[in-house]
């Protein structure tokens, strides 16, 4: 079984890390070179950077910020946000990242997925799904939630698999930023229906979240966000407890 993983999730807007709720309401929260500096130092399994106003206002990801972090820290960290095309997933990778999330551009083209995957290798795509769950069903959300789409969610993350994903981001819209825990139910639906590594996003607030996501879904990582960046949840306290409940953390 693979080990489970403690993901600090860095929302990047205009070269600092910020917050919302709901995927609204965003507020600052620090410089992401220090964060990412301090979580390495915490333990932190991975790290995520999401540049989250690059698809909505059409703009290319940091190039410079993943450079800058790169030189950083040592952990394998994955980079999302206005990635459209193998170019620029080449930048990505060569200014130093180990992998690159895409969504929305997915979502419009899904040939993209197998055309990362071809060129970089399955390991190097991660396939982050927004959902949200509306008249009784479980949705895809495109441009940072802003778009809904027809998209069924279990349906559509057996499909990034199918084109060559190897990894799955899924953020349920309706718990980000609550802090109430994650969405147990659809994390464990898409994770029994695939069989590549999901991470949870999207509702962590306690330790006891990640305990409950962990032992009642297959979920490989739990991801948060504000818990770490205003050290509600320190890294090390968080995988202590983990480990007295047994389960197997890095």
């Amino acid at each position: 079984m693979l080990k489970k993983r403690i993901i600090p999730c860095l929302d990047i807007k205009d070269g600092r890390t910020v917050k919302g709720i709901n995927f609204v309401d965003i507020k600052d929260a620090g410089d992401p070179i220090e964060l990412a500096k301090k979580y390495v130092e915490e333990g932190a399994d991975e790290l995520v950077f999401l540049d989250i106003t690059a698809t909505l206002e059409n703009r290319k990801t940091l190039v410079d910020l993943v450079r800058a972090v790169a030189q950083e820290i040592n952990i394998p960290f994955t980079v999302g946000g206005g990635i459209n095309s193998v170019k620029d997933v080449q930048k990505i990778i060569k200014a130093g990242a180990d992998k690159v999330s895409v969504n929305s551009s997915a979502v419009k083209r899904p040939a993209l997925i197998t055309e990362i995957a071809n060129q970089f290798g399955k390991q190097c795509v991660v396939a982050a799904i927004d959902t949200k769950f509306e008249n009784g069903e479980w949705k895809v959300f495109t441009h940072g939630g802003k778009t809904a789409t027809p998209l069924n969610t279990v349906a559509w993350a057996k499909e990034v698999e199918a084109l060559g994903a190897g990894e799955i981001l899924l953020t349920s819209m309706n718990n980000d930023g609550m802090k109430t825990g994650f969405a147990i139910d659809i994390t464990q639906e898409v994770s029994e229906a695939v069989n590549i590594p999901v991470i949870a996003s999207g509702g962590a607030g306690e330790m006891e979240h990640f305990k409950a996501v962990f032992e009642k879904t297959s979920a490989t990582g739990g991801l948060a966000a504000s818990i770490f960046h205003y050290g509600e949840i320190p890294i090390p306290q968080l995988k202590e407890y983990l480990k007295t409940q047994k389960i197997a953390v890095r």
